[in-house]
């Protein structure tokens, strides 16, 4: 599931008259219509494309009008390639309004020539009555005169731009509103997140110059659930940690400004990473332009906590237990939907499934780990067994409120409780097949900093196998953070067997690991270069080589490994961890290890700043805030003192989910999350590869 799915689907669109959708590709889409309209990225291959088509178009001869909408925002760098490729640009293509203007005389959506008058030194209109000098007032759509245009009002919330209406989000869970009413506007067609639908013809009038238009959606939040936000930007990983690319961050900024303006003023904000920090101070920089527009509203969202991806790049390498986070990895949730195949439904047809609170059945397993979910499935099962056997006794009447009030939702209970025994089979044979035990028994033993030597042997066998090229990458980073990169031996050894089992093109995708921090080789003696070069100046070189392997293995102290020992991250359990009852954080993963990001933002907010955690900021490179609204900090009755906005720059883990929330319950609060998207080791690795594997 795509987020246009989630705002207007298939079946919605073609009713307000859309033709065709299609993806776009390398090669020009197959279609006759008189306009294209494309929702887009504001990515500069995309504007390459979009030239592509319109200069192959004017190639042939044909006339079509071509309408780009970018979504969040639209960059002036991507105008620039248009106008370079001779496709954008002229009088009239640089309205405001979401059409050209029309030619003059022509009303805005009237007959009547006078209710609109055209600027003479812009071009621009200007509805009567307003005088000069003021700020235009546009209208929602250029008409053409009555009984000249096609109907076909476009009226749901994504196509509301080709009316010019704009989007006002009533609240994060709920529909978009529009500002205005949409007018009947003429058939026209739209490329949506690189989609492409087609309809009728636009207008019959020529528009000089005007070929390609341009316009900006600023959707900024879809919500997944009733505590998940999601600003659907999946490239934000790599654009800004690999790319350095910080054409996001205005993105989050606004995304913050929407929620400020809807749930009032946050009583406090922490935060700790270079991403995080700039985020927020544009963000109080757009309030300040604004004026506050959630000021004086009584706030409902008491603390926000602003975290990027790199502070904790070892709980998203991690194999996740939790049952919603197996699911992700196996299945890959979308969009907060999941396909499930024939593997699963015991059929020879795939069903989509939307996985969220309104699921019965999965709202009680999904924080589970999956150990108990079987267990909980089974007995679900027996009741439910048991409340259809309850119609064995009754009479007609009672048989009748029955099947009136109760049969339906037995039937889909019964429908979604399959489904997920089905899910929970196809999990286990997949991981059986993998391995998954030994899989789970290295990384525990990683992240104690125990057997070392043994798990890395336990890589090799992996690679040499073949299994999987992400899983293989995902290990030897997982093998690199815990021990602060990896000796200069190791990374050659495991290099040279990777790219001769997968390919010599990871070459970049090493490379690029390296950039971000996630493989990295230990530099040969760092922190006692100076004592090895005297050393060596007074042994031979066969014993100063050995000198260097010692001084390696005394410098090679990790951050991770301080890290994990002053906020410790490594519970210590007499006996066996008990999964199903859990007393802490760490049942996400077996009991092996606490989140580093959760217990980050527990510690913060328990000690209400970064006091006493100054070793620990250290060990992550700072860039840490605490900033405070004394007009909400002085009235700590207020309910939104234990809601708690957790903002995830990068990409937030359904296991860092899971442990918050159990974090809510054991401290009563709630926890509501805000993600750029979410994410695995899986995600994480594929942004990183270069060429597919």
């Amino acid at each position: 599931m795509s987020p246009l799915d989630r705002i207007a689907n298939v079946s919605i669109l073609k009713q307000h008259e859309v033709d065709k959708l299609y993806k776009v590709e390398s090669r020009p889409a197959p279609s006759a219509s008189d306009q294209f309209c494309f929702l887009v990225r504001p990515r500069i291959r995309t504007m390459r494309y979009i030239a592509d088509i319109v200069n192959a178009d004017k190639m042939s001869g044909r006339s079509r009008k071509y309408k780009i909408i970018f979504s969040p925002q639209k960059f002036y760098a991507c105008e620039m390639v248009l106008e370079e490729e001779g496709v954008f640009g002229g009088e009239w293509s640089r309205g405001a309004g979401p059409f050209p203007s029309p030619p003059r005389g022509l009303a805005h959506g009237s007959s009547n020539a006078a209710e609109s008058q055209l600027d003479p030194s812009t071009g621009i209109p200007v509805l009567a009555g307003r005088e000069r000098g003021q700020e235009p007032q546009f209208p929602s759509a250029w008409l053409l005169p009555a009984g000249r245009c096609a109907h076909a009002a476009v009226s749901v919330p994504l196509l509301c731009l080709l009316g010019g209406g704009r989007l006002l989000p009533r609240s994060p869970v709920g529909r978009p509103r529009l500002s205005a009413p949409l007018t009947p506007v003429c058939r026209a067609g739209v490329i949506l997140g690189v989609f492409l639908l087609r309809v009728g013809q636009l207008s019959p009038f020529p528009i000089p110059n005007a070929d390609v238009t341009c316009d900006e959606w600023s959707f900024y939040l879809l919500p997944l659930d009733e505590d998940i936000i999601s600003m659907e930007l999946p490239e934000f990983f790599r654009d800004y940690f690999l790319e350095g690319d910080h054409r996001w961050i205005n993105s989050v900024a606004r995304a913050l400004q929407l929620l400020n303006s809807l749930y009032g003023p946050f009583g406090k904000a922490y935060g700790i990473g270079r991403c995080a920090k700039m985020s927020y101070e544009l963000w109080r920089d757009l309030e300040e332009e604004s004026e506050g527009d959630g000021q004086g509203r009584k706030p409902e969202i008491g603390n926000i906590f602003l975290m990027d991806r790199d502070t904790d790049y070892v709980t998203a390498l991690c194999s996740q237990v939790v049952y919603e986070g197996l699911v992700d990895d196996t299945f890959r949730i979308k969009c907060g939907s999941v396909d499930f195949g024939p593997d699963v439904t015991s059929s020879d047809k795939s069903i989509k499934v939307l996985l969220n609170a309104q699921d019965k059945v999965f709202s009680q397993i999904r924080n589970e780990h999956f150990s108990s979910v079987f267990g909980f499935l089974s007995q679900k099962s027996r009741n439910l067994q048991a409340q259809y056997d309850r119609r064995r006794g009754m009479d007609i009447k009672q048989m009748k409120n029955f099947v009136s009030q109760e049969l339906k939702g037995l039937k889909q209970e019964h429908r979604l409780l399959s489904l997920h025994i089905g899910a929970c089979e196809s999990i286990m044979k997949k991981k059986t097949k993998q391995d998954f035990q030994e899989m789970i028994k290295a990384e525990h033993s990683l992240l104690e900093g125990v057997d070392v030597r043994e798990s890395t042997s336990f890589i090799e066998e992996h690679i040499d196998r073949q299994v999987s090229p992400i899983e293989s990458l995902r290990l030897m980073c997982l093998l690199s953070i815990t021990e602060n990169g990896l000796i200069p031996k190791d990374y050659r050894s495991l290099k040279t067997q990777y790219l001769q089992s997968y390919g010599p093109e990871h070459l970049l995708t090493f490379h690029n690991l390296k950039h971000v921090g996630l493989l990295t080789e230990q530099a040969a003696g760092e922190t006692l270069t100076a004592v090895e070069s005297k050393v060596s100046k007074l042994v031979t070189d066969r014993a100063a080589g050995k000198i260097t392997d010692a001084f390696n293995s005394l410098a090679r102290k990790s951050n991770f490994r301080a890290i994990s020992k002053k906020l410790g991250l490594i519970p210590r359990v007499d006996g066996e961890y008990d999964l199903k009852m859990p007393r802490d954080m760490a049942y996400v993963f077996s009991g092996a290890y606490v989140p580093l990001s959760c217990k980050i933002i527990e510690q913060v907010l328990e000690r209400r700043g970064w006091l006493g955690l100054e070793e620990v900021v250290r060990l992550l490179n700072g860039n840490e805030f605490s900033v405070s609204d004394s007009a909400v900090e002085d009235n700590p009755a207020w309910e939104s003192q234990r809601v708690i906005l957790a903002v995830f720059l990068g990409g937030c883990t359904f296991s860092e989910i899971a442990a918050l929330r159990f974090l809510g319950k054991e401290r009563g609060c709630k926890f509501i999350f805000l993600t750029t998207a979410i994410t695995n080791s899986a995600r994480m690795m594929e942004a990183m590869i270069e060429a597919k594997a």
